[in-house]
């Protein structure tokens, strides 16, 4: 049960888990005002931690001075720049890791495999293995798109709260990328109940007209992550999905193990 009691010799204290207790509060901290998606106050971050506030205070005025944190203003708390560049790292990084298991994708499915995360209100592509076809998709890695007109897009919103949905879709807007993209909230979360419903998400024809994209979650990842496999309509048909979507599901399940193992979990 925390105390209030607060002393420099606690910075060094040794946790339950054999590391270090602060920096194990200090990177809970920071996941914690990830969640909460825009600035807080030290007495909300004392309340959901359990943390006494003057813990709370020193480790986020050490991560102030380092830059992980700033403070704003009106004396609240948001995520600091300096967690940009180890967050384009860790994509790098993270991509890297998917690409044996894209590869895989591409030889059981013959078509172009991308993995992409849910970052902020944007989707962006972080790993992708081109298919042999002569004729195939390509999606630049590091592309950013909105989620309402991509597979990946659903996939990774399929379980969000309905009105964080609304709200995420009232920031970005809904264009239409084609005719066939949607571009109501309505149509967009009755998407996203097929999505929960099948455990696989489609693009048909709504980013490019003649591609279709079939999407699954990548269980349990450190951050909200998808795979995907597109090619042309005419060869990603009904018929092909039937085969295509349990390879999907394996390989997503695969990675998923391997991220868990490289986590040290």
């Amino acid at each position: 049960m925390p105390t209030s009691r607060d002393s420099s010799a606690d910075a060094s204290k040794p946790a339950a888990s054999g590391g270090v207790q602060s920096l194990e509060r200090a990177f809970d901290l920071l996941e914690r005002m990830a969640d909460a998606g825009g600035e807080v106050g030290l007495s909300e971050l004392s309340a959901s931690s359990g943390l006494p506030l003057p813990t709370i205070h020193r480790l986020m005025r050490t991560l102030v001075s380092t830059g992980y944190v700033r403070q704003q203003p009106n004396r609240r708390y948001a995520l600091g720049p300096r967690l940009i560049r180890l967050g384009e790292s860790a994509s790098r990084l993270l991509g890297t890791w998917a690409r044996p298991y894209l590869a895989r994708l591409v030889e059981e499915t013959g078509e172009t495999a991308n993995m992409a995360l849910l970052d902020g209100d944007e989707i962006v592509y972080v790993a992708q293995v081109p298919s042999k076809h002569s004729m195939r998709m390509f999606t630049e890695v590091g592309r950013r798109v909105l989620p309402h007109s991509t597979g990946v897009g659903k996939a990774l919103l399929a379980d969000t709260p309905p009105d964080e949905v609304r709200a995420l879709l009232a920031r970005t807007g809904m264009p239409a990328a084609t005719e066939k993209t949607i571009t109501t909230p309505e149509g967009f979360l009755d998407a996203l109940e097929q999505v929960r419903v099948a455990g696989y998400a489609v693009d048909d024809n709504e980013q490019e007209i003649g591609v279709r994209c079939l999407a699954v979650p990548v269980p349990n990842s450190p951050t909200s992550a998808a795979i995907s496999i597109s090619g042309p309509a005419g060869r990603v048909t009904e018929a092909a999905t039937d085969k295509i979507v349990p390879i999907l599901r394996e390989v997503a399940e695969e990675l998923s193990e391997a991220l868990a193992e490289s986590n040290g979990s």
